[in-house]
């Protein structure tokens, strides 16, 4: 952990951030849109899964492995960003709020919860459609059958755990460490978890977007990451695996299936499970 007094310490923490933008605007840029657009050409479940797994290890090796390095470089930091985060008008009252009526995080909680069985409650009672409305271009990201369902399985816990530390915790506290602004830490964080889903379209960018913003503020409100990762899992779990079963039955074999008039991307056909 390097020193939070240090003279020297912003620029050193600048060469990183510089390093890890770099390495995460190239991978978005070339990497991640040319191999999702060959992912949506597989018709093979071998090849879909093979990148599945090389995606999942790929995630758990660079935004996790760079996700730890930061950590431990910049963790002086973190306690003083969300410092400064509290002495924000808006957080000062949200606190006062807590603290003169303890119903209110009862509220908070309960309403999490409800847009949460909201949302599951959605995909139950859009079992029978033809197309399942998504953020972004994702319909090819959908499992087709058991073999591929515990990627879907893997991919969202991995995201949940890898991206929640990266986005909401290590860069800002990184940013934070070079600048000193918690806004401009917070903010920035939240536009470059945004364009790195751009291989989604601009529906993925903007849907991203707003999803980070209702993460970090499940993380700032809570002041534990844990809860945004859960919800991050969570929201996850509920396109790659509820959809898929509930919607299209990919966990059952593929003769008990039920017959559907749409398929998961542009009538592709559905892949074998062996």
């Amino acid at each position: 952990m390097l020193p939070t007094d240090s003279a020297f310490t912003p620029w050193l923490l600048g060469a990183v951030l510089v390093a890890l933008l770099g390495m995460l605007g190239w991978r978005a840029a070339t990497k991640d849109r040319r191999e999702y657009q060959r992912f949506k050409r597989y018709h093979s479940t071998q090849r879909r899964q093979a990148m599945y797994r090389k995606w999942l290890f790929e995630s758990m090796g660079w935004f996790g492995g760079s996700t730890l390095v930061v950590l431990v470089v910049v963790w002086g930091f973190v306690p003083r960003m969300l410092a400064q985060v509290e002495t924000w008008p808006p957080m000062e009252w949200f606190r006062d709020v807590l603290a003169g009526s303890p119903l209110v995080s009862g509220f908070i909680v309960g309403g999490a919860i409800g847009l949460l069985i909201g949302l599951i409650a959605l995909v139950f009672f859009g079992r029978n459609a033809t197309e399942v409305p998504t953020i972004g271009d994702i319909h090819a990201l959908l499992p087709r059958n058991r073999a591929e369902l515990k990627f879907g399985w893997a991919l969202s816990i991995n995201a949940g755990i890898v991206e929640e530390l990266l986005f909401r915790l290590a860069m800002p506290a990184l940013i934070f460490g070079v600048f000193g602004n918690a806004l401009l830490a917070i903010s920035v964080s939240l536009v470059v978890f945004g364009a790195l889903h751009a291989y989604q379209g601009v529906g993925g960018v903007i849907g991203s977007f707003v999803i980070g913003v209702v993460l970090m503020a499940v993380f700032l409100a809570t002041g534990n990451i844990l809860w945004a990762i859960l919800v991050h899992a969570l929201f996850d779990l509920r396109s790659l695996v509820l959809i898929p079963v509930v919607v299209y039955q990919v966990h059952l074999p593929e003769g008990e299936r039920r017959a559907k008039t749409a398929d998961v991307d542009e009538s592709v056909p559905s892949v074998s499970e062996k």
